[in-house]
Order: C-alpha cells, then sequence, then structure tokens
C-alpha cells in the first residue's frame, strides 16, 4: 500500500491478540472482497444523453490514486455499436451537451487554470472558455451550475466573486462578522468562509467574451435557460440575513437589461426550477413547512409546477407521501419525472404535467443515480444494485439494458454477500426496516459477529445497493445489518416526524430493537460479539447508546455528536436543531434538553471500548465532539482511542484513508470479541 502524502510506503504492524476465541470456519471468505479493493472499484454516475438521443455522456468516478475519488467524462454510442471513449485526459465533471449536439460543455482543468471548457464529443478542440471561482460557503441543494442557451451561442455558468467581508476575514487580525462564518471542508480549505458570492455569468462561445448578470452579497445558483432564451432561472436566499434563516426562492434574471423578477417568496423552501418545454410553466422541489433546515430536512421534499409567472402553484407530488428529487420535463411537455425513495430504494417515476396518478419508470432494489431522458420515452440512468456500484442503463419502450460494467474484472474474481431485507415491530409497534448483510461463505450451523451499521441524517436511508465496507466486513466473517430507524426518509412524512424533539430516544430503540430481531431470525449470530458503528448522525447514535447499554463489545463512532449544546455552537449550521425540535437552545429550556439527550452526559455510565474516528477539518460536526468524549472516556477509564484523519472534513473520503479505516476496525473489533487479524493493519506514517 501506498502512504496518503510524500509517496513514502506505508508500513505494517502485527496486533499482539490472544485468540479468545474463533469465527466460524469460513474457508471462503478470502474470495470476498478485501480493503484494498477500493482502489480498483469505479462507479457511474451523471449520465446526459445527446439531443438526438443517440450519445451518452457519463462520469465514471475512480479510486486508483490515494486521495480524493476523481471523475472522467465518458462517452458511449447508445446503441453499442462503438466502443465507450474518454472525452477528455486530466479530468471532467458536470458534462451538458449544446442544443445541436455538436460540443459538450464541462468544468475541468486546462494547465494551471481551471473552469468552464468545451470540446468536440470526439474529445477534440478541447478548449477553455472561462475561468471559474469557487467557494467554501455551504449551498445545501444545489443544481445545475451550467447551461446552454436555446440557440448553442452562449454559456451561461455560476462563478464566484469576492464579498465585502473577504479582506477583513483574512488579515491579522481576524474579524468575523458572519453568523454563518465556517466553511465546507475541503483540502487545503482556510478556516474560515472565504466570503465570496456566487454569481451567474453568460460566456460567448465564439468569442469568449463573458458578461456579469447578477451581483450583490447573495449566492446564485441552480440555473436553466428559458426555452425563449430571453431568461434564466435561478435560486437564492433573499432573506434580511440569509445566513440567520434559510428560504431559497426562485428567480429569474433578464438576458436583455440585467433585471430581476421574484417569481416565488415563500416562507417555504424551492429547489431545482426547471422550465417546461414550452416556457408557460416550471417545476420544481419545494417544502411547505415555515422553517427548514439548511443541513438535514425532517420535511419530505415534493414536486410542485407554476405558472412562468409564479402564480398557480400546485403540489403535484402530494398524491406520493415520501422524499421526492428533482424533476425534469418530457420532451413533449406531458409529464414530469422525478426520483422517489422507497423503503431504502430509489426509484424513478413520472406524472402527467396535468395531473393524475404516478406511473412507476424504473424500480428494482438498489438506488437510482444520474439519469436522462430521451426521444420515444427513453431513459438513460446509473443504478447501483445489491451486487455492484452504480452502472449504467438504457431503458427502451422494449427493454432494459446494462450498458457498462466497469468493476467486471474486480467484482468477476470476488464473492459478493447477499443482502436480506426484513421488518420489525419496534418497541411501540412500530414498524421499521432492516437490511442484513451475510457473511460470505455462510455456515449456518457457526456463529458470526454482527454489526449494527447506523446511517447519517438523520433525515437519510439506507438499502439494498451496495456498500463497500459492508462487504469487506463480510469477507472477514462478519455480518452487519443496517436499520432505517424512524426519522429515515424513504418510508412518508409521518415516520420522518416520528423523531421530532426526539434525538437520542425512539430511534436509538429502534437500533436495539433491530439488532435483537436479527438475534432471533438468524441463530449463526453471536450475541456476545455486536459492534455498533456510525457516521454523523449514526455517530451521535453509536456514542448515545454505549452511555445507554454494555452489549456490544466495541463501538466506532465517526464524525460523532457527543455534546448537543456544543456542536449546535460550533458547527457551521445553524438552523439543524432548531427544526429537530422546534426551536433554539436559548429557547424555551431547551438547552437543558440537548444536555439530556447528549451521551457526553451520561458517560460514567460506558463500558464498551470506543474507537472515535473524525476528519481534522470537519465543521459539520468540528472535532472536539470527539476530543470531549475522548477525555472523558479516559476520565471513566474506558479503553478509547481517537483516531485523527488530516485534510478530512465530515467523514472519510479520501482512498487511502478509507482503506486504513476499514482495516482498523476489523482490527477493532477482532481485538474486542476475541479474535487475532487474519492479515496486517495498514498505518499511517508507520504509526
Amino acid at each position: 500500500m501506498r502512504n496518503f502524502s510524500g509517496g513514502r510506503i506505508l508500513t505494517a504492524m502485527m496486533l499482539a491478540l490472544a485468540a479468545a476465541g474463533a469465527y466460524a470456519a469460513n474457508a471462503s471468505a478470502q474470495s470476498g472482497l478485501q480493503s484494498t479493493d477500493l482502489s480498483r472499484l469505479k462507479s457511474v454516475d451523471g449520465a446526459r444523453l445527446s439531443p438526438d438521443g443517440a450519445t451518452v455522456a457519463y462520469q465514471v468516478t475512480n479510486r486508483d490514486r490515494p486521495r480524493n475519488p476523481y471523475s472522467q467524462v465518458w462517452l458511449m454510442d447508445v446503441a453499442g455499436k462503438s466502443a465507450p471513449h474518454l472525452l477528455r485526459d486530466g479530468g471532467a465533471r458536470q458534462p451538458m451537451w449544446s442544443p445541436d449536439g455538436k460540443w459538450i460543455a464541462f468544468f475541468g482543468t486546462d494547465g494551471e487554470k481551471s473552469g468552464l471548457m468545451i470540446a468536440r464529443p470526439d474529445g477534440t478542440e478541447s478548449t477553455l472558455v472561462a475561468p471559474t471561482l469557487g467557494t467554501n460557503h455551504p449551498l445545501p441543494g444545489a443544481g445545475d451550475a451550467l447551461a446552454w442557451s436555446p440557440d448553442g451561442k452562449q454559456i451561461a455558468y455560476v462563478s464566484a466573486t469576492p464579498g465585502p467581508e473577504t479582506e477583513s476575514a483574512t488579515g491579522d487580525p481576524v474579524v468575523i462578522t458572519r453568523y454563518l462564518y465556517k466553511p465546507t471542508a475541503s483540502e487545503g480549505m482556510t478556516r474560515f468562509n472565504d466570503n465570496r458570492r456566487l454569481h451567474i455569468f453568460v460566456a460567448d462561445v465564439a468569442t469568449k467574451q463573458v458578461k456579469q448578470l447578477t451581483d450583490g452579497t447573495y449566492y446564485e445558483h441552480s440555473i436553466e435557460w428559458s426555452p425563449k432564451g430571453d431568461e434564466i432561472l435561478f435560486v437564492s436566499n433573499h432573506e434580511d440575513d440569509p445566513d440567520l434563516r434559510f428560504n431559497y426562492d426562485v428567480f429569474a434574471v433578464r438576458l436583455a437589461d440585467k433585471s430581476i423578477r421574484r417569481v416565488t417568496n415563500t416562507e417555504n423552501v424551492e429547489y431545482k426550477p426547471t422550465w417546461s418545454p414550452d416556457g408557460r410553466t416550471i417545476a420544481y422541489l419545494g417544502t411547505k413547512r415555515g422553517l427548514t433546515s439548511s443541513e438535514t430536512t425532517m420535511e419530505d421534499t415534493h414536486v410542485w409546477l407554476m405558472d412562468a409567472d409564479g402564480g398557480n402553484r400546485r403540489e403535484l407530488g402530494a398524491s406520493i407521501d415520501n422524499r421526492q428529487g428533482a424533476p425534469e420535463w418530457s420532451k413533449d411537455g406531458r409529464f414530469v419525472y422525478y426520483t422517489l425513495q422507497e423503503h431504502g430504494s430509489t426509484h424513478l417515476y413520472r406524472m402527467p404535467a396535468a395531473g393524475g396518478p404516478p406511473e412507476l419508470i424504473i424500480g428494482g432494489q438498489g438506488r437510482l443515480g444520474g439519469w436522462s431522458l430521451g426521444p420515444n420515452g427513453m431513459v438513460v440512468y446509473a443504478f447501483g444494485t445489491p451486487k455492484d456500484m452504480d452502472q449504467l442503463f438504457v431503458k427502451t419502450a422494449t427493454a432494459v439494458r446494462q450498458m457498462t460494467d466497469v468493476n467486471k474484472d474486480l467484482l468477476g474474481s470476488r464473492q459478493i454477500a447477499d443482502v436480506e431485507a426484513f421488518t420489525f415491530r419496534s418497541f411501540d409497534g412500530m414498524e421499521v426496516e432492516a437490511f442484513l448483510t451475510k457473511p460470505v461463505g455462510l455456515n449456518p450451523n457457526g456463529k458470526y459477529p454482527l454489526i449494527a451499521i447506523i446511517h447519517g441524517g438523520p433525515h437519510g436511508q439506507q438499502g439494498p445497493e451496495f456498500q463497500f465496507k459492508n462487504q469487506v466486513y463480510a469477507s472477514h466473517g462478519m455480518a452487519s445489518i443496517m436499520i432505517n430507524y424512524r426519522g429515515s426518509t424513504g418510508y412518508g412524512q409521518k415516520f420522518a416526524d416520528a423523531i421530532f424533539g426526539d434525538q437520542d430516544g425512539g430511534e436509538a430503540k429502534d437500533v436495539m430493537t433491530g439488532v435483537d430481531a436479527a438475534l432471533r431470525r438468524y441463530p449463526w449470530i453471536d450475541p456476545k460479539r455486536l459492534g455498533v458503528e456510525g457516521g454523523s448522525y449514526g455517530g451521535q447514535l453509536s456514542d448515545w447508546i454505549v452511555t445507554q447499554s454494555n452489549r456490544f463489545a466495541a463501538a466506532i463512532p465517526i464524525a460523532s455528536i457527543s455534546n448537543l449544546v456544543s456542536f449546535n455552537y460550533m458547527s457551521y449550521y445553524h438552523d439543524y436543531l432548531a427544526v429537530e425540535f422546534g426551536g433554539f437552545p436559548h429557547q424555551d429550556q431547551l438547552m437543558d434538553k440537548l444536555w439530556q439527550r447528549s451521551a457526553l452526559r451520561y458517560v460514567a455510565q460506558v463500558r464498551t471500548p470506543v474507537m472515535l474516528v473524525h476528519g481534522e477539518n470537519d465543521n459539520d460536526v468540528p472535532i472536539a465532539e470527539a476530543e470531549q468524549f475522548y477525555i472523558a472516556l479516559k476520565d471513566v477509564g474506558v479503553e478509547t482511542v481517537m483516531v485523527r484523519y488530516p485534510r478530512e472534513g465530515h467523514g472519510v473520503r479520501e482512498v487511502g484513508h478509507t482503506i486504513d479505516l476499514i482495516d482498523r476496525s476489523m482490527a477493532w473489533y477482532d481485538k474486542h470479541f476475541g479474535k487475532a487479524p487474519t492479515r496486517p493493519v495498514s498505518t499511517i506514517n508507520g504509526q
């Protein structure tokens, strides 16, 4: 294995562990996935069909470098008459076809410059049209950052300019005046918000001349050019203090005079607007509640329609009680397509724009990724199944065909563990769904450890799609269970709302009840060798659960919250707990309740060995949350270790770090389950 920085070779060490017990015999486990296989694993996303529906541009995410995964844009003949070809070397992202199909616009690099680029579909004539600048300011739910004009002569794009606070926030001393003064994390990040503002620009393709359409102190993004070519839709937060209150609305800017008209003016949030083909109607995602969190949304987004002037707003997706994704119009304007989260999977639906029952277009076990509509009902889409990462598929009126198989060589030589779904009644009778990944080469007469892997959000979902870590655990002889506890999406609004005012309450009991249900259903699970882990909110629940129960032999909270009070005031976002609890911590003695629901308060009750994992640059959940719990656990006398990953933000993204974390996790479980590791554990810089 290579080191994560400096090119030094990773050393390896054997943990001196006494083998207090043995896993069930599993001779075929070595044929399963290993942690280092991550560097060979690829996934497909971002499908974009050419205007004639003959060619698809799609992104392939590669993980063959020790740092962050990177994407490349590939092109493929939909009919499969020619082999795929790379658009260009050097990386590219967010491809967008010109209206005549002769060019592809994308964001990429040209030498030391990066920005908006174009190239011919065969990869030739790659040209930098305009440099772009980003921002580290958090942008929840952002849509497209570039759009072609209908005549193909211009490209609108989003880029950043300095804001009025930039100089004072980068000087000596640093002077902070903004409420949202912390950034989202990135490699080489500055400690504070760069205060740049996102604005809309238009570049002439032929002359490379650039015109700035918007300015000021707001952030404009999620753009789409009108069919007439006279306006560009976008979303922005124009509250008196956008930092204090998150409220996206829809706007449109005129090309002729740069005038801006406000299309919506609501207390709720609108995302990702898109014009109907005739320009008379706008579809968008929206909420209805007066307070929406900028971090995680308790209320499910639904598809809405309105007239182009903002009138006649109606909720097209009201008949489906589940979280819906960004809409797209059919070519004839008769239907609106959108994704839907359902019981751990993500599917594609459509509804008549005039109203009517929804129609399932793409179902099945797994997760729908990027998708694009073609002629005659054609859909090209990425889909991840229980057996593979996202691959590219095409659906026509008569058949579904898989177009890519980028993991054929790797997965063809590996045994993939089975994933089984089941439901159970939780402590109060609520039905909850879980997904169990079985060990590779399972012997039903053996005994195997079980790891509860808890998702974050909390308003997200886990499902049957391919989970690399679970598969490596399965190869290592461990089962894993993912439980979509109350608060998860994909089960209706009432289920998502069931967590309101009750963090570290019912959902923690759901996890515990789910583990009990698995023990009843699968006699080969060893009740004495249980582990618990999770990231973000899943890390918070992991912290909490080990303060409430000593049944787990080992725990690995990742990017976890141990103190809801300190987290609220140290995180970069400000409205998450206000939405989750119905008020700010200083109101109505809520601060006391937050402390009552904080794992740190009950640390004296912990007996489970804990390995805390955190990114040094995490501003979603600052690393101080792990630091507090670490010292408190040490004070109590609990065996604990803190693993801090440099450059990482919220969670672990770098390939080398991910491999290291999986190896460390298995070694941690091996130690406390009573099994010596089967191979050396990789370490950073020999530590």
